[in-house]
């Protein structure tokens, strides 16, 4: 029985893993997409540079453009790791209509599109 607990606490703790790292990101990166569809038509082209903000870890950092957000590793990082948080982001937001798509730009970072 005890076997059977631990076997079901790591599948879960494993399918969550993407909640727990990137949950702080989450919680930016869902507050500028709900702004988009309450407060804000656009933040326009440079307006969102006074929006900026950074995951508490200063692991992550998330600013809009128009209506679009942007998400930028702020260490190095190589392609690998911005594929994994592209699919996690993706994955996030699979199901919310406000989110068009999630990819990543010609710049490297990636891109949380809520154009109309």
């Amino acid at each position: 029985m005890k076997k059977i607990i631990t076997v079901i606490i790591i599948i879960v703790s494993l399918c969550g893993c993407d909640n727990i790292k990137y949950g702080d990101l989450y919680s930016i990166t869902d507050e500028f997409v709900e702004k988009l569809q309450s407060s804000y038509m656009s933040y326009g082209l440079l307006g969102g540079v006074d929006e900026t903000k950074y995951t508490e870890n200063k692991e992550y950092k998330v600013f809009p453009i128009g209506r679009m957000i942007n998400v930028r590793i702020e260490h190095y990082a190589d392609d690998d790791e911005y594929e994994s948080l592209r699919k996690a982001l993706e994955n996030h937001y699979s199901n919310d209509s406000r989110v068009n798509r999630v990819y990543r730009n010609r710049a490297g970072s990636i891109m949380i599109d809520c154009r109309n």
